[in-house]
C-alpha cells in the first residue's frame, strides 16, 4: 500500500475544516493542504501557519438534517463509504453555460 491520501478520509486540498489547539480553546478554520507520511492532515490556519493534525482533533463541515451546516468529526466520515467525484481531482470544471436569450414575441 502506497502513502495514504486525503481522498482516503474523504477531504480535498482547498476543504475548510476545523480544529482546537488545546482542548479548551475555541474552535479554529484551517483550509486542508496534504496528507502527512505519518497519516495526519496538513492543514493551515487563518494567520497561515502549517499545522499537521491527526484525524480525531478535526472536525468537518456538513449538512443536517434540516439543511443547517454542522460538524462531524473527521474520523466518522474517514468510516464511511464516500462516494468519490469523478472529475474533482483531475480535471478543470465544466465552464458555465451561457445564458440563454429568450427573443420577445412581436406585436
Amino acid at each position: 500500500m502506497g502513502e495514504p491520501t486525503l481522498l482516503d478520509v474523504g477531504l480535498h486540498v482547498g476543504d475548510v475544516v476545523r480544529f482546537r489547539p488545546r482542548p479548551s480553546a475555541r474552535w479554529q478554520e484551517a483550509t486542508v493542504e496534504r496528507r502527512e507520511r505519518d497519516g495526519s492532515i496538513g492543514v493551515r490556519d487563518a494567520k497561515g501557519a502549517a499545522r499537521a493534525l491527526p484525524l480525531d482533533r478535526l472536525e468537518v463541515p456538513t449538512a443536517g438534517p434540516r439543511g443547517a451546516r454542522t460538524w462531524e468529526p473527521l474520523t466518522e466520515r474517514a468510516e464511511r463509504d464516500v462516494q468519490l467525484d469523478l472529475f474533482l481531482d483531475g480535471a478543470p470544471p465544466p465552464p458555465d453555460p451561457a445564458p440563454s436569450r429568450r427573443r420577445r414575441p412581436r406585436r
